[in-house]
């Protein structure tokens, strides 16, 4: 009897395409990327994410799903899990990298941003350029969105953000953010585009 770790035969759902980039991806990961984790492993260094990043966005492995109209791969959601597995075969710290840059700061920004910071921040995100994180865990609350004590009070044309965040990925190195607070006035928590250098943002 064959062993296989494949319990839900997801293989049989693959297209000819699905298998081709999972092909491409792991040959990819095997000889460019294993080496650096491995070597980060013996010598007790960080990976250097920005350069991983990059490597990661020259592939298309970044807002998979997004369309091409944002410079980015426009590709299928599947294409997207397929990334993530072969990643995660590799490093798991960089398969939450990737899943956190496409589906927790490039998804929002797609789905919920003006034009304008679709335009800005979703080519950069996907060639790696620049690096985002996701702002919503904090000290007090954990990662309950009921609960949440962050604070956006809005003054002319201008948010004001009151508040802490928590164990957020990636956030030491992000050069945006995607910061959740809930709105003074109606109480409705709302996300907020933050850049690395806004006034009072450390």
């Amino acid at each position: 009897m064959m062993r296989t770790s494949d319990f839900y035969d997801v293989e049989e759902l693959l297209s000819n395409e699905d298998r081709l980039v999972r092909s491409s991806i792991r040959e990819f990961l095997e000889k460019e990327i294993k080496p650096l984790v491995v070597d980060a492993w013996h010598e007790e260094k960080p990976l250097n994410f920005r350069q991983i990043a990059r490597k990661f966005g020259e592939l298309g492995m970044l807002g998979t799903f997004i369309p091409e109209d944002y410079e980015c791969p426009g590709m299928s959601y599947t294409t997207f899990g397929i990334v993530c597995q072969e990643v995660e075969r590799i490093d798991s710290a960089l398969r939450s990298f990737v899943a956190v840059t496409s589906g927790l700061v490039m998804f929002p920004i797609w789905t919920y941003g003006s034009e304008e910071q679709k335009k800005e921040f979703l080519p950069k995100l996907a060639k790696g350029e620049i690096i985002g994180c996701f702002g919503l865990t904090e000290p007090n609350v954990g990662s309950d969105p009921a609960s949440m004590e962050t604070t956006a009070r809005k003054e002319g044309n201008e948010w004001v953000i009151n508040g802490t965040k928590t164990w957020i990925s990636e956030a030491e190195i992000a050069d945006v953010a995607i910061v959740w607070a809930r709105d003074v006035e109606d109480r409705k928590v709302k996300g907020f585009i933050v850049e690395r250098g806004t006034k009072g943002f450390k």
